[in-house]
């Protein structure tokens, strides 16, 4: 059987030819094939004046589709396409790379929240690692530590008045930065009942005089203790939290009366030891290993004890109290450096804790 030329129908449009032979494929698979009555054949009535298609061929030919409508632009569109020339294939240039953020100062600090510490700590993380959750304050808290041991060493030889100035200053910073230092804050209750603690142990000091100083600093701190635990006891929260807020009201008050040894002490040795402890904390920020660092330090408070104590009266004996003052005063540094602490820890706790817990050595070797 040989296949007859298709004859064009009445409606058959030419330009549906053409464009049917530049888009490249034949008739016989552009069209669509029927079988059986269809939809429209039965819901909708028939275009008046349109075309009837013709009949179905044998031999498996089929009845041209018209084109719809919404065709006409995309037949346009390849006849366009079509026409121009082709053009040369060029590589997409690669996107300019973006600049590097600069790189933030790494301070040891993590960052700070407001809605309460729900990450892993920074000393968490450190744990894990193998590290040691260890930053010490700086040269900054130790240049601020040693201009209030300064303070302390000038201001002992003109009154107890005069010293008290000071005395309280570092009676505060160590209040606040031993309930930070212990991650409880704010807890201005506690802060205000170790100050206050503080500040009685002074005028007790004060109105007793010198020679009573024992019993005038002992008597505040046991007052103190059973204050504490008598507000801890009636206080609603659950019995770790009470437990963990009487160990530090109790810690931080003993640290504030005990720092009253500056005003019980003779002035001359206030002024050795305070001096001492000002030049240890500046050689320990140095940026030395840490056991040589220590060793420095040891030595500086030694030298400056000899210095001072040479001027005031006490010759070699100096020695012995800066270097004496100097081991408390590191293990006060030590203490604020613990457990990653801020930066504010470092401004209260940094600053005073070396000076307050040299306050005992300063007391008992006068």
């Amino acid at each position: 059987m040989t296949n007859q030329p298709y004859e064009p129908y009445e409606g058959y449009d030419p330009y549906q030819q053409q464009a049917q032979q530049q888009w490249g494929y034949d008739e016989q698979y552009a069209t669509q094939q029927w079988q059986g009555q269809t939809w429209e054949t039965q819901t909708h009535a028939p275009v008046q004046g349109a075309a009837a298609p013709p009949p179905m061929a044998a031999g498996g030919e089929t009845a041209y589709l018209p084109p719809q409508p919404y065709e006409q632009p995309y037949v346009a569109e390849q006849q366009q396409q079509q026409q121009q020339p082709p053009q040369a294939y060029s590589a997409p240039s690669a996107a300019p790379a973006p600049a590097p953020a600069p790189a933030e100062p790494d301070t040891g600090y993590g960052p700070a929240t407001l809605a309460g510490n729900a990450r892993v700590t920074d000393a968490q993380r450190a744990r894990l690692e193998g590290r040691s959750p260890i930053i010490e304050p700086g040269m900054q808290p130790a240049l601020l530590t040693a201009l209030l041991g300064l303070l302390l060493a000038v201001a002992a030889p003109i009154s107890s008045y005069a010293l008290v100035v000071p005395l309280v200053i570092l009676q505060a910073v160590t209040a606040a930065g031993w309930f930070r230092l212990n991650g409880m804050w704010p807890a201005r209750q506690g802060i205000a009942l170790a100050f206050l603690g503080g500040v009685t142990a002074d005028v007790a000091v004060l109105v007793a005089g010198r020679d009573q100083a024992p019993a005038a600093i002992l008597g505040p701190l046991g007052v103190w203790v059973l204050l504490t635990l008598v507000l801890q006891l009636r206080s609603h929260a659950d019995p770790d939290t009470r437990m963990y807020g009487l160990m530090a009201t109790v810690a931080s008050s003993a640290l504030a009366i005990i720092a009253t040894g500056y005003l019980g002490a003779d002035p001359d040795t206030v002024s050795v030891g305070a001096a001492a402890v000002a030049v240890a904390v500046l050689a320990r920020a140095l940026p030395l290993p840490t056991p040589a660092s220590v060793v420095v330090s040891l030595l500086a408070a030694a030298g400056a004890g000899i210095a001072v104590g040479g001027m005031t009266g006490l010759g070699a004996k100096g020695a012995l109290i800066g270097a004496s003052a100097a081991v408390c005063a590191l293990i006060g540094h030590r203490a604020a450096s613990y457990d990653y602490p801020s930066r504010f820890v470092h401004f209260t706790a940094g600053v005073a804790l070396p000076l307050t817990a040299a306050a005992p050595v300063v007391w008992i070797l006068h």
